[in-house]
């Protein structure tokens, strides 16, 4: 473990007028366990695992609303003593978690994701999709620039998909898996 210190104020710009709460979250990309802060400061200091990639967001609160401000969510990696970088887990971003996905004329839907890796030695993705969850059919292996795969889905169905990311050195990151329904 290692201690890391975020200054939020950073992060959010703006946000920082009428907060009287930051919450900042801080997740283990490989475990998808949470870390949850609050503070009125502007920097927080967490034990982090070395070797490992996270996202962290902050949200702004104000107990004179119910309403809440969150900035963008941003990625880093906590090197310990890593000489070559585990791609961070692909970004599913269509179909995005929970939605309708609409089929074209050719029954088709299309599944897009952005892949990083510190070493920028991205290889390939594994698309995985099925009905059941976790998803168990590989579709198919794209090289490192492909980031879209269109495949045939049925009517009425639900689907779940996720990307397994590869990068030269063999080292392998898995996403999320996401869940959507088709019309």
């Amino acid at each position: 473990m290692m201690e890391i210190i975020v200054a939020l104020f950073g992060s959010i710009g703006m946000l920082q007028i009428d907060t009287e709460v930051y919450e900042l979250q801080v997740t283990n990309l490989n475990t998808g366990t949470v870390q949850y802060r609050n503070t009125s400061g502007t920097v927080e200091t967490l034990s982090l695992t070395k070797g490992t990639p996270f996202s962290w967001v902050v949200v702004s609160e104000n107990s004179e609303t119910t309403a809440s401000v969150s900035s963008d969510s941003w990625l880093f990696y906590n090197p310990g003593s890593e000489i070559s970088h585990v791609p961070f887990p692909a970004e599913l971003t269509f179909p995005v978690q929970g939605s309708t996905a609409f089929r074209d004329v050719n029954n088709e839907i299309s599944l897009t994701w952005v892949g990083k890796d510190l070493d920028n030695d991205i290889e390939s993705y594994g698309i995985y999709l099925s009905n059941e969850n976790p998803p168990t059919t590989l579709l198919k292996t794209t090289d490192a620039g492909v980031s879209e795969l269109i495949v045939e889905v049925a009517t009425d169905e639900v689907y779940f998909w996720k990307v397994v990311t590869t990068d030269e050195e063999g080292n392998i990151s898995t996403s999320t898996v996401s869940e959507f329904k088709t019309r």
